[in-house]
């Protein structure tokens, strides 16, 4: 199977997440790479190149999740599923406390921690943002730069 997305569904994807990664909030604005589309069941378990099936997240989200659709949750040390921004709401599972991403569930929690989610760096860039007022969103004027 081949993993060619569509310029068409990039697009799509893209607009659908407002040009933010689904997993971390960055906007594609305030990032150094590209955000990437990524498959949320990656093609190698059998996952699709659908709308469905895609989500936009931002390289260090992408490149720590890379195939991975479980991992430990670091209090339970139980194998359980990651976030799935396609089917799942983020504020059920995140919240945001100072620029840290709080996990509220157990899928939360496990998607932060292999995800790196609040590595320092990523964490300095989150609560800089915020103080400026452009995280978790930046004002509509910027979202389309």
């Amino acid at each position: 199977m081949s993993d060619y997305i569509p310029a068409s569904l990039r697009q799509l994807v893209s607009q659908r997440a407002s040009n933010a990664c689904e997993y971390c909030l960055i906007h594609q604005t305030f990032s150094i790479y590209r955000h990437e589309v990524d498959h949320v069941v990656a093609l190698k378990h059998g996952g699709q190149t659908t709308a469905e099936n895609l989500v936009l997240a931002c390289l260090p989200c992408n490149r720590h999740k890379g195939s991975d659709l479980t991992s430990l949750d670091p209090i339970t040390g139980e194998i359980t599923p990651l976030f799935n921004p396609r089917t799942q709401t983020w504020s059920d599972h995140f919240k945001l406390e100072g620029g840290y991403i709080i996990g509220l569930t157990a899928s939360g929690r496990t998607t932060i921690f292999l995800l790196k989610m609040n590595e320092a760096s990523r964490l300095q860039l989150r609560q800089a943002l915020a103080a400026q007022g452009l995280y978790p969103e930046p004002p509509h004027d910027l979202q389309n730069v």
